[in-house]
């Protein structure tokens, strides 16, 4: 058995390993972790095996079947299904082991397509999601009232957090079924590589998009987890109990992508594709809420990307598989 064990689920994922990082450079060593050959997270009954191995006091919930726009139109069952399936069994054997303390991590998706700039913890529930990520955007609610649920009727600390788009080491590169980022990234390096004259770049370029870099996300998960109870409930509602988390500043998809291109030594020419779809048409999280809780992002666009496109380098075999 494991006395006092932080769980963070999804811990070989971006978000998961960059939590791992930080619970580890703050001194945080009795960590414990689960991969699919050990407990399959969409399985219960591996779930609640798993906890019966480990006395967890904490779980950080970053498990998560995500993409970009591509991969969200072509396998909505999937992501619907699974994101439910690792919520419902990680939070509710989390309950039935006594956990007291959980942390979900969520999505900006989870808002209206059409809603008041920048987005406000309250606009949730409050119009029609994105078509395009509809599933997932429902799954990762359901998550939200999850955890307000469990709190209402059995007195847990379960907490939320969602999002903005996230970048950074150990993000999925697969030039169709990423985000937007490693997408360009890979798109643009192997362009340059190959002395192409152009990049096409989906859409028209004009949506404008909020990014975070994962160890920024990394640090306000631990933030708000460590917060008192009492002043997270300051903060916060039974009722609407999530945090948004981001920085407040946004780009449109042309700039980002110039962006890129500087950062990848790209030279040539980029093409906008206006066939392919936008998605919302700007996504700017409201952070007010957590920076009175005392965090801010600290990581610029730029030289996150930077840093990013270095550990793509020295991963470029890996990530080309």
């Amino acid at each position: 058995m494991t006395a006092g064990a932080i769980f963070v689920a999804g811990h070989r994922g971006m978000v998961g390993s960059a939590i791992v990082r930080r619970l580890r450079a703050l001194g945080r060593e009795n960590i414990v972790t689960a991969g699919r050959d050990e407990a399959d997270l969409t399985r219960q009954e591996q779930v609640e095996a798993f906890f019966e191995r480990h006395a967890i006091e904490q779980v950080y919930l970053a498990a998560a079947k995500v993409g970009g726009i591509h991969a969200n139109n072509t396998y909505p069952a999937q992501f619907i299904y699974e994101n439910l399936m690792i919520e419902c069994n990680v939070i509710h054997t989390a309950h039935k082991a006594g956990v007291q303390k959980l942390l979900l991590l969520g999505s900006s998706c989870i808002y209206p397509r059409a809603v008041a700039q920048p987005m406000r913890e309250d606009a949730l529930l409050t119009g029609v999601l994105e078509p395009t990520n509809e599933p997932y955007a429902v799954a990762k609610i359901a998550g939200i009232k999850l955890c307000e649920s469990y709190n209402r009727e059995y007195g847990r600390d379960y907490r939320s957090v969602m999002p903005t788009n996230l970048y950074g080491p150990n993000d999925n590169f697969h030039p169709e079924n990423s985000h937007v980022i490693p997408a360009l990234m890979r798109r643009f390096h192997e362009a340059a590589r190959n002395g192409q004259e152009e990049v096409v770049v989906w859409g028209s370029g004009k949506p404008m998009r909020e990014f975070l870099h994962v160890d920024d996300m990394a640090a306000a998960s631990v933030h708000v987890m460590d917060l008192a109870f009492d002043t997270y409930r300051a903060n916060t509602d039974p009722m609407l109990s999530h945090i948004n988390v981001g920085t407040g500043v946004d780009c449109t998809i042309r700039e980002l992508a110039e962006t890129v291109a500087e950062v990848t030594g790209f030279k040539g020419r980029l093409v906008f594709d206006a066939s392919k779809p936008d998605g919302t048409a700007r996504k700017l999280m409201d952070v007010a809420k957590l920076e009175r809780m005392g965090w801010k992002a600290t990581i610029p666009l730029a030289d996150g990307m930077r840093q990013t496109y270095r550990w793509f380098l020295e991963h470029a075999e890996a990530v080309r598989s």
